[in-house]
């Protein structure tokens, strides 16, 4: 029996690297495809790049709900997912606006104030009331935004505020998607908000054509570029596998501060291709926010082991 309790606990430990490992590989990931499509802003205007990365991650994610279709549980078709399309476009046009004017880094470390905002935003739709240390967290943490934003603000202009829109818009995605998965697995809701998306994009497509809208194409990319956006959508897929699965071995207190390896991800990724050095500011407010959000997700699992403690063992 002790040698099966000993063999369990391995188990588990290696599930929890395993997830771990997935969550850091996902992290590295992410600049990369920022990175693709902040080069093709180069060549085609960031709504295209936008909806043509939309559309290759919707046909990318085909086969793989084919592959975990075992895993499909509710409707993949509602409410929710429409909002979570709308939302998704959102994040993507967002950010890939910001890409195509300012560093990655820039505009990830703004992008970061999401957790906060989501705190914010879950006493009212979830009923999830944060107490004042976590209130007085928030509140540092937009400082430090405000921090990065004021001198980017005076040289990139208004388009600093878009990270900013895509952390709202995400921080309401979760919300959607935590309402949403009560209901039906992440799996069915993800591939039916992937797929509204991708549909959304190409709708969007044909109304500026029949509104003579002036649009680039994928005939005016370089050789490289259709297979750039491919690569992009690839990227996208095997991220969020990554990230289900990491979430499916690993308690998500526990994964949150792997998440702030993307803003080191982004910084090398600016710099390595794009030749970008975040400025004094940048940093001092990126590691206002940083520390602002780990002590948030530092509160949330205080009050679950709290939580854990108070209530009665179940056997």
């Amino acid at each position: 029996m002790a040698f099966l309790d000993a063999v369990s606990t391995r188990e588990i430990d290696m599930d929890k690297r395993l997830g771990m490992l997935a969550m850091c590989l996902a992290m590295v990931f992410l600049p990369i495809g920022d990175a693709i499509s902040k080069s093709l802003t180069a060549y085609a205007a960031p709504f295209e790049v936008t909806v043509w990365r939309t559309v290759a991650q919707a046909a990318f994610f085909l086969p793989g709900a084919v592959l975990l279709r075992r895993h499909f549980r509710g409707s993949i078709l509602s409410l929710g997912s429409l909002l979570s399309a709308c939302l998704i476009l959102t994040v993507t046009l967002s950010l890939i606006t910001a890409f195509a004017s300012m560093p990655i880094a820039t505009a990830i470390a703004i992008f970061f104030v999401e957790p906060l905002l989501l705190t914010l935003l879950a006493g009212p739709f979830l009923g999830e009331v944060p107490g004042w240390r976590r209130y007085a967290a928030v509140g540092v943490g937009l400082i430090g935004a405000l921090v990065v934003i004021r001198p980017n603000f005076a040289t990139f202009g208004p388009v600093v505020l878009l990270p900013l829109l895509a952390a709202l818009a995400y921080a309401m995605n979760m919300i959607v998607m935590r309402k949403s998965t009560r209901t039906r697995s992440a799996l069915s809701f993800q591939f039916g908000a992937s797929m509204i998306a991708g549909g959304l994009s190409l709708l969007a497509v044909l109304l500026a054509q029949g509104l003579d809208i002036d649009t680039t194409g994928l005939a005016t990319l370089p050789e490289w570029g259709p297979w750039a956006l491919a690569s992009a959508g690839a990227l996208a897929l095997v991220t969020f596998m990554m990230i289900t699965f990491a979430f499916s071995k690993v308690e998500a207190s526990l994964l949150a501060p792997f998440q702030y390896l993307e803003i080191v991800g982004a910084t090398a990724v600016g710099y390595l291709f794009f030749n970008e050095v975040p400025d004094g500011m940048t940093l001092f407010g990126t590691a206002i926010i940083l520390t602002s959000g780990a002590y948030v997700f530092y509160r949330e699992r205080v009050r679950g082991v709290d939580g854990a403690a108070t209530r009665p063992s179940e056997r």
